[in-house]
């Protein structure tokens, strides 16, 4: 009988043990994997993503963004990529413009419609998904800093990222000080914000010469190195895939590096942010 009783209780103890085990497996499998969208100017993007290797785990879904982007037009786009994944889970959003305690206070290249308005609570209610919002340079520099060619810096990074406009993301000993937005900065003896004149859009615009955008860039970037002082220039975003055009003429103290997350940064970065709201930090 005492054979029989131990018997039973090792294996009701075994079977315990079994199901704390899958409970953590699952548990685990559902914080590693977290959706990430990208929100920009020309395209919104979304895929799933390893948030421990830093990868997405499928090819991403792009789709432009609407015109007028408004935050019912853009949303409904992002509930269409996540219903094109059947995701369930949490996701995080990477967005154009200062997000303070989830509130957009600016809307760079988007509908200032999104100004004011509490979007992680209207994306939410909208899908129907926990949501986790920052700022889509800031998610891109993250990206870099804990996956990319930024691991290991322990001083002041700036990440930039060119495209529709400019995005910055600012680092300090590998933490992210939110919403720097340095794109839009006023160059001496320039009537409008950095961006309307270094971004990749305005290179394609205005049909300069590589040589023309190279002295732009260095005018924005020797400004930037004047003010900050940081150690290390990332730049990312599909301008970043010219460096080799116009890095030639730049002449600066700092270190000037690109990217190697490019356009996937904005999507993990906007997934890490989520994973990083998640174990209590963030907005």
């Amino acid at each position: 009988v005492a054979n029989e009783v131990l018997q039973a209780l090792y294996f009701t103890v075994l079977h315990i043990l079994l199901i704390f085990a899958a409970y953590n497996i699952l548990n685990f499998n559902m914080e590693q994997i977290i959706f990430g969208i990208d929100v920009g100017g020309s395209a919104i993007k979304g895929a799933p993503v390893d948030v421990v290797q830093g990868e997405m785990t499928a090819e991403r879904l792009r789709i432009l963004t609407p015109k007028p982007s408004t935050p019912d037009a853009c949303i409904g786009v992002m509930k269409e990529i996540l219903e094109d994944f059947s995701w369930k889970g949490p996701v995080g959003v990477g967005m154009p413009g200062i997000v303070k305690n989830n509130v957009m206070l600016s809307a760079a290249n988007i509908d200032h419609g999104w100004i004011g308005l509490n979007v992680r609570e209207h994306i939410a209610e909208n899908i129907g998904h926990d949501v986790y919002l920052c700022n889509d340079a800031d998610a891109a520099g993250l990206c870099e800093v804990e996956f990319g060619i930024g691991q290991g810096e322990k001083g002041l990074v700036m990440v930039i990222t060119l495209g529709t406009g400019i995005g910055t993301a600012l680092f300090y000993r590998g933490r992210l000080i939110p919403n720097t937005e340095l794109g839009h900065i006023y160059m001496r003896n320039r009537e409008e914000g950095a961006e309307r004149f270094v971004a990749e859009s305005a290179r394609q615009r205005d049909g300069i010469t590589w040589e023309e955008y190279g002295r732009r860039m260095q005018e924005y970037l020797a400004y930037l190195e004047f003010l900050f002082s940081p150690d290390v220039f990332i730049l990312g975003g599909g301008g970043a895939k010219n460096f080799a055009e116009f890095s030639q003429y730049l002449r600066l103290r700092t270190r000037v590096v690109t990217a190697e997350k490019l356009n996937k940064a904005g999507i993990v970065g906007a997934a890490l942010y989520a994973r990083h709201a998640m174990e209590g930090w963030g907005a």
